[in-house]
């Protein structure tokens, strides 16, 4: 099937159709960011749901409208529910986000996410560009700072769009986003992004809800991508530094409107 070019007015009534869904997004994240991406989702107008345990998370993966798989503190039991939830939601349609934390710094992680990558079929993949990278047998990052820009990334995660019928998002000073066929630049956004803990592994769990909401996952990727950073270039006008800056970006995220959206996202 052939998709639309992502417009401006198309991120807009993807806002809308999230508000309107609310959408259940199960998280499967690590234990430093848990409750900021649970205060992020329910700012922007998503439902969180915290269930990585095994014993559960691929019962629940069946139900949920999107899942976010994460990488950021693995350990075997949540490793455990990150399989069955990834193949639950692969079998039920649930869209999916893989975020590979670290990849390629160390190798248990790195292997974890090239298996999952492999065996179900992320809807979206976000990283930085040393994790996309490593996806594709790269050295990976600093930890999980990137070492790597998204210009640099940008064929190799269109390669690896296509190789694995996923959207890749590389997330930088300008996002790249594609699906092996279109590219999307987001060039919104402020350094103070990287300076809370959780804003990337929070745009995974949001990227999730948007894939639940809208049917074109680089539309929801790019939706989703626009809305952090949109919200961000407000958040920072009223704030002096990064703790007032994360304060204010939970309630920017929750006075985004649709119409705004359309009128500032900075697509390329």
């Amino acid at each position: 099937m052939t998709r639309q070019p992502v417009t401006a007015v198309a991120v807009g009534e993807a806002l809308e159709a999230f508000r309107d869904t609310t959408p259940l997004v199960q998280c499967l994240t690590n234990i430093v960011v848990a409750q900021w991406t649970a205060n992020l989702l329910l700012a922007a107008g998503a439902a969180p749901a915290m269930v990585d345990n095994p014993h559960e998370a691929g019962e629940f993966a069946r139900i949920a409208g999107g899942v976010l798989v994460n990488l950021g503190t693995p350990y075997d039991d949540t490793t455990d529910g990150m399989r069955l939830a990834a193949a639950a939601a692969a079998d039920a349609g649930t869209p999916w986000v893989l975020d590979p934390v670290a990849a390629g710094g160390l190798r248990w992680r790195t292997d974890l996410a090239i298996e999952l990558l492999g065996a179900s079929s992320p809807t979206i993949v976000r990283g930085n560009a040393s994790e996309i990278l490593a996806l594709a047998g790269g050295a990976g990052g600093k930890g999980v700072d990137a070492t790597d820009s998204p210009e640099a990334a940008a064929e190799v995660a269109r390669a690896v769009a296509r190789d694995n019928r996923t959207v890749v998002a590389v997330s930088g000073p300008t996002d790249h986003l594609t699906d092996g066929d279109r590219m999307v630049l987001v060039s919104n956004g402020h350094e103070w992004l990287t300076r809370v803990t959780g804003v990337g592994c929070s745009l995974g769990a949001l990227m999730a809800g948007f894939a639940a909401a809208v049917d074109d996952p680089l539309l929801a990727a790019t939706a989703a991508t626009a809305m952090l950073t949109v919200s961000a270039d407000h958040a920072v006008l009223t704030t002096r530094g990064p703790g007032g800056f994360a304060t204010a970006l939970l309630d920017e995220l929750s006075l985004l409107t649709p119409e705004t959206l359309a009128a500032e996202v900075k697509l390329g």
